[in-house]
């Protein structure tokens, strides 16, 4: 029986320029493919959150920045309490109730003090706290 005529070894892959692009192309496509996914499923989500954070919105009702002028008075512990101010200058604006937004001190004196031209010793004046802004609503 004569030899069997040797067979060739497949030829090795030697892919070429043309080839090369088209395997680069399509691993940037489907990779630009899940990136953009992936930043749509994120968008959704913060539209989610963003949602559910404003529904509670309409249920707060109208507020109104009020400026004027009203004393904190003192609470039991010696602070002014201010929270009191704060609804006292509201409600003097036709609102139910308020918080403060700005608040000033100053010290206040007797005529005696301020008359003689000098300083007030300790004990003499007391330092007053006003609501001068609220949130009113």
């Amino acid at each position: 029986m004569p030899a069997a005529p040797p067979v060739d070894p497949p030829p090795r892959s030697n892919p070429g320029l043309v080839e090369e692009l088209g395997k680069m192309l399509r691993n940037s496509a489907s990779s630009l493919s899940s990136t953009l996914k992936d930043s749509r499923e994120a968008i959704e989500d913060l539209n989610s959150r963003a949602r559910d954070a404003t529904e509670d919105l309409p249920r707060l009702g109208p507020q109104t920045v009020i400026h004027g002028r009203a004393v904190c008075p003192l609470a039991a512990n010696g602070a002014p309490d201010c929270r009191t101010a704060s609804d006292q200058l509201c409600k003097a604006k036709g609102y139910k109730s308020g918080k403060s937004v700005d608040v000033e001190s100053a010290e206040k004196c007797s005529a005696k003090v301020y008359l003689s031209g000098r300083t007030g010793a300790p004990g003499e004046c007391r330092t007053e706290s006003y609501v001068t802004s609220a949130v009113c609503q």
